[in-house]
């Protein structure tokens, strides 16, 4: 799959994901939030609000009919838990303070284009 498919299936995925967290009753603050100061770090895919928490969601968009036997937040790996960590302490001292309580969550997209069905996965606190 070409970077472009790749990346437009992966904002697909964050849609859903977006749409399913507003359906839980958080509160989107922010998508794809990226460091614009010094060194670029990476990604926040959706930082959320629930019930005065602050959330940082990494979503994995998977294709089911190739990837239905696989989890997608396997790719989320101790390397990449790190980064998010340093993407977020980026955010809470540009937006935020730190007295605000945060986590980490993971969401998992399995989606069906033809079918046009998705199958999620909410990993709460990583």
């Amino acid at each position: 799959m070409p970077i472009t498919q790749k990346r437009s299936f992966g904002n697909i995925g964050e849609k859903i994901a977006a749409r399913y967290l507003k359906n839980k009753g958080y509160e989107i603050i922010e998508t794809n939030y990226q460091n614009n100061s010094g060194r670029r770090l990476g990604e926040i895919d959706i930082i959320a609000r629930e019930k005065g928490t602050l959330v940082f969601v990494e979503v994995k968009t998977r294709e089911m009919q190739k990837y239905q036997n696989t989890l997608p937040e396997e790719n989320i790996t101790y390397g990449k838990l790190r980064k998010l960590a340093k993407i977020a302490s980026v955010y809470l001292r540009q937006k935020r303070d730190f007295r605000e309580d945060y986590r980490f969550d993971a969401i998992s997209v399995w989606l069906d284009l033809k079918r046009k069905k998705a199958k999620i996965k909410h990993i709460i606190s990583l």
